[in-house]
Parts: C-alpha cells; structure tokens; sequence
C-alpha cells in the first residue's frame, strides 16, 4: 500500500480543508472512561486462516486470474456469513495509462438500518516488490499477506462473529465491509515520477465519488491496512488525526479497554496517503487509518516486509491480528 511517511508540517499541505474537526466532547470522554469489553471474543486463529487463504490463490495483482478468483471467495465468504454484497466493477487507469478491472467488495451487516459504520480495507497485492533489498526482485509481485490480505482477513471473522455471536448481543447498527481494489497499483520507485500520489487508492477514490448506494453516509469509518505483521505498533497516524481526532480517541481507547494498550502507543506516526484520504475528502465521512509504523526499522517505516517479497504468511503474527480485531469489537458492540 501507499505512497510514504510524511512529517505532520508536510501533511497539512496535503489537506486542503479539515471538513470532520470533531470537537472533544468531555461527557464522551467521561462515559468511555467507564467502558468494560464488550462484544464476543476474536479468535486470531480464524482470522489467520481467512489471511493464509487469500495467498492461496497467489499474489491478487490487478487484471489477473488469481485477482479474480480471489474476488469471488471473498464475496462467497462474506454471503456465507449473512451479509448482502455488492461487486462494484470499475475500470481505473494506473499510474503508467494501464486499464485496470477494479471491483470493489462491499459486504453489509443489517442493510436496511439507516446508522452505519464503515470498516474497511484494501485486497489487491502490489504488482513489484520495489522496496526489496535485492533489486532483483523489484520487478516481481507482492504475496501481500500483510499489505493486502491481513485487513481482509480481520474483517471477514468481524463478520463471521457477527453472525455467530450467541448470546452476546449484536450491535444495532449498520456495518458496511468494504474491500478497496487497485490501492496498491502506486508509481513504483523505479519510475520517473515516484510521487505520484493520485496513482495509489485508486478503487477507494471511485467509491468515495461513486458509493454502492446513492446518498451513503456513515457515523465514522475505520481503515485497517497492514494490521498483521509481526512487531507491529499502531500509531496515531496524521490524517486521522486532522480529520477524525474523535475516533482516533475512541479506537485507541477501546484498546487499552481489552488490553491491548501496548499496540496502540499514543504517539502520533506521519500523515499516510491511503485508502482514508478520499474517503475523508471526498465521502466525506470521518475515517481513520490503523496503519503500523516502525520507526526504527532502517528499510521502511511500514516495516521489513512492506513491498517486498518477504511480505508472506511466516511474518503474520497472530498476537497483532489479535489486538487489532480485539479492539475493532470493543468499537462495533459499544456503538448505540
């Protein structure tokens, strides 16, 4: 995924207008200051076998088989688990004039409820591993087991929890699953123009302009990319900050709530260009990015693995599924 770490002075130039500036509200503060687990237990198990069947197919790179039969088992899983799926087919143009077949998976819990919440992530694997230490590989695809199929893997047992939940009761809300395509078709670093920052998120830019229905709106929405890999630390990154500064709080609450504090540092990361951006500038709903950041790994701030061909199932990390699909429940079961 993306384009780069900013510091938060560049990313303000970025941002053209800050249309979701939440104000703190101290009785919110207060009543989540209360706050007990809620919800059933995630089972990080599941979770890794939803991330291990994606990599089945191989690397889901745009316009190829294993993209397209990726694309229906996601959708067959998501029916499978009760929920109403819409396949929204695009063709974008990638950086270099590429026609990509894009589609856009939308899977949703309680449709016809008019308050909804917006989950989401990226399921296409990048084309070239460009930041691979040996140049030999930067021309081959991305298994993307982290950068790809972790988001998705996280909001298919969210799903299948929902459905299974048993006695626990079940959030009276609506919740959208949204599986962005063509977020990973970004400028490689060994084109001219390598910060072609329109280039990325390209199915997240049309649903933003294009939503599945006419009139969508959404209370918030969550981002979930790269939410499995090992060592990973979640900071607050910059845009959720500026657009969303009341959700961030909330997430992050939420879980230290179920114990998961130490993966959710209250420390803020860079302003990242990703599939949170349209939807913030241009859907305009408040949206955050749980995105991890390495500020002490030497190859990237993304981490080892990130666009290169290590980015496999030995380096997803159950624990970091765990906390992350932990903490994505303590926010769906406390929304009234």
């Amino acid at each position: 995924m993306l384009i780069s770490i900013l510091v938060i002075a560049a990313a303000a130039y970025f941002v053209p207008a800050l249309t979701h500036s939440s104000q703190p509200d101290p009785e919110a503060e207060e009543a989540t200051a209360n706050m007990l687990p809620a919800g059933p237990a995630f089972n990080a198990d599941s979770a890794y076998a939803f991330c291990e069947a994606q990599c089945q197919f191989g690397p889901r790179t745009m316009n190829s088989p294993a993209h397209e039969r990726c694309a229906e088992w996601i959708a067959t899983k998501f029916r499978a688990f009760g929920m109403q799926v819409t396949m929204q087919q695009t063709d974008v143009a990638g950086y270099d004039g590429t026609t990509l077949h894009a589609t856009n998976i939308i899977a949703s819990y309680r449709p016809d409820a008019a308050e909804r919440i917006l989950v989401c992530a990226h399921w296409d694997s990048r084309p070239w591993a460009d930041n691979d230490p040996d140049s030999a590989n930067w021309r081959k695809p991305v298994m993307a087991a982290n950068d790809g199929a972790s988001g998705v893997a996280v909001m298919l047992e969210l799903a299948r929890l929902l459905q299974s939940s048993g006695q626990t009761p079940a959030p009276h809300i609506g919740i959208d699953f949204i599986c962005f395509d063509a977020e990973d078709w970004g400028t490689p670093q060994w084109a001219e123009d390598v910060n072609s920052g329109d280039s990325w998120a390209l199915g997240a830019q049309h649903w933003a302009v294009n939503p599945h229905r006419e009139g969508y709106t959404a209370r918030f929405g969550i981002l979930l990319d790269m939410v499995g890999g090992q060592g990973a630390r979640f900071y607050q990154e910059g845009f959720s900050k500026m657009y969303a500064p009341d959700v961030v709080k909330r997430v992050w609450h939420a879980a230290k709530v179920v114990g998961y504090e130490s993966f959710f540092p209250k420390r803020e990361g860079g302003g990242i260009t990703d599939d949170h951006v349209p939807v913030n500038e241009k859907a305009n709903i408040p949206t955050i990015d749980i995105i991890p950041y390495y500020p002490d790994c030497p190859q990237s701030s993304f981490g080892p693995t990130w666009h290169t061909v290590s980015d496999d199932m030995e380096h997803i990390d159950r624990n970091t599924l765990q906390a992350v699909g932990q903490t994505v429940v303590q926010v769906l079961y406390t929304e009234q």
